[in-house]
């Protein structure tokens, strides 16, 4: 029955809104995440989800946060579909629908300002924060990475494979994150809201809305604006 409400939901909203289909979809990416992180020992890792964090008056939305004695593990979900293609260092990921490509923002990159993030307000060194990209669906991955990926399955393997204890104080640590959580609603709308406009008037000027890359002028049978990555990249727009 919970399945097939399930599936309601997910056709109404791609109906009459694909965007809230989108944040949807990646929700229960999340939820799914979340079910599988309740499997660890609950005397050995304490967990926090949805946290939201301002260091240096930079806001910071972290979709699960494992504190233990193993470290600490900065969780980002992801729920793509697809073929994708990229790498550790790249800007962009791609997907791949026959010829035409959509370009999402590299999700190592991403969470790695978030371990950033956590390692200052903590003021503990980045060897003892670890990258964790989980990947719930069965999207066929070609990433290069250096461990940083993982699947969902494979999620609480991933981390129990830390074995050696370099944090002694994770009940302090796990405090210090608690007590900085943003659970205001207005302020984590406001923050989602900036977000956005951010987003958007960055794209509105010199960067490319596919692939995160410069734009430059171009000159064809009329100058246009196009996309420094051509050809691996072939957005353009009229001036």
């Amino acid at each position: 029955m919970i399945i097939i409400i399930v599936i309601i939901l997910i056709i109404l909203l791609y109906v009459f809104d694909k965007y809230y289909s989108h944040i949807f979809i990646g929700f229960m990416g999340e939820i799914h995440t979340k079910s599988r992180l309740k499997k660890l020992p609950k005397d050995k890792y304490t967990i926090l989800n949805d946290i939201y964090i301002n260091v240096n008056d930079d806001i910071h939305q972290i979709d699960h946060i494992v504190v233990s004695n193993y470290g600490i593990f900065v969780i980002e979900t992801k729920q793509y579909n697809g073929y994708i293609t990229g790498g550790k260092y790249d800007l962009k990921w791609v997907r791949h629908i026959g010829k035409k490509k959509i370009y999402y923002t590299n999700p190592i990159r991403q969470n790695y300002g978030h371990v950033k993030s956590i390692c200052e307000l903590l003021n503990i060194g980045e060897d003892k924060v670890f990258n964790i990209v989980c990947i719930p669906s069965t999207a066929k991955l070609n990433i290069k990475h250096d461990g940083e990926l993982t699947r969902y399955y494979n999620l609480i393997e991933k981390i129990l494979s830390y074995r050696d204890e370099i944090i002694f104080n994770k009940e302090e640590l796990y405090t210090v994150i608690s007590n900085n959580n943003i659970t205001d609603k207005k302020k984590r709308k406001s923050y989602i809201k900036s977000l956005k406009n951010k987003n958007k008037k960055i794209n509105s000027f010199d960067t490319c809305p596919w692939c995160g890359c410069k734009l430059v002028l171009r000159k064809g049978y009329s100058n246009f604006i196009g996309c420094s990555n051509y050809p691996n990249c072939k957005y353009k727009r009229k001036i």
